[in-house]
């Protein structure tokens, strides 16, 4: 089925990515008025050449490149994102010592069967945003923030990517009702 919608966009940091295991902040925060999201994995490939031709081929996930554009960011989220400091008056203060930290991003994309696809990419950082702004004329013209972000797959067990279908045969109801109340850590929820 075609995707025909998205919502309901979520980030949550990553606090541990070891040998010991994985852990993430306990509740996801939800990032009001989501526009549109890319993914875009790259893969490495590289070919073995034995007895004058092409005898192997390999290849291996690279980067994953991700833009999400968004009706808005707020100060809290766009400080938690891009690692900057809000100071006492609430004024957002950009330095060269910010410091973005690993996130989780989850949502949703409505299918044309009227399910929805549910995805967690499961580590990245932000970069900050370009900021367009323009003068009021006769026409409006809307100018949204898009952040991009470079994802890699988790250090303990390689995964970066979970997704679920909603329609699927098997898929347990309680796994989608509560897919954004924590990062899908593979397991059925109770």
């Amino acid at each position: 089925m075609a995707q025909i919608g998205l919502k309901d966009l979520y980030y949550c940091k990553l606090l541990t990515d070891d040998t010991t295991g994985v852990t993430y902040d306990t509740t996801p925060k939800k990032i009001a008025g989501l526009i549109n999201a890319n993914i875009n994995p790259t893969y490495n490939d590289g070919t073995l050449f034995a007895d004058d031709g092409p005898a192997e081929t390999a290849s291996s996930l690279g980067g994953i490149a991700v833009t999400i554009g968004t009706k808005d960011i707020s100060t809290e989220d766009e400080a938690a994102l891009l690692g900057k400091t809000v100071d006492t008056n609430g004024v957002i203060v950009d330095s060269t010592d910010d410091n973005p930290p690993y996130v989780a991003i989850g949502f949703r994309s409505l299918k044309s069967d009227n399910t929805y696809l549910y995805v967690w990419l499961l580590k990245g950082k932000f970069q900050p945003y370009q900021e367009q702004f323009q003068t009021k004329d006769n026409n409006i013209n809307f100018q949204t923030p898009s952040i991009t972000g470079n994802f890699v797959a988790r250090n303990n067990d390689g995964k970066w990517r979970f997704k679920a279908q909603s329609g699927d045969e098997g898929i347990a109801a309680n796994l989608i009702s509560s897919w954004f109340t924590k990062v899908y850590d593979g397991t059925t929820p109770a």
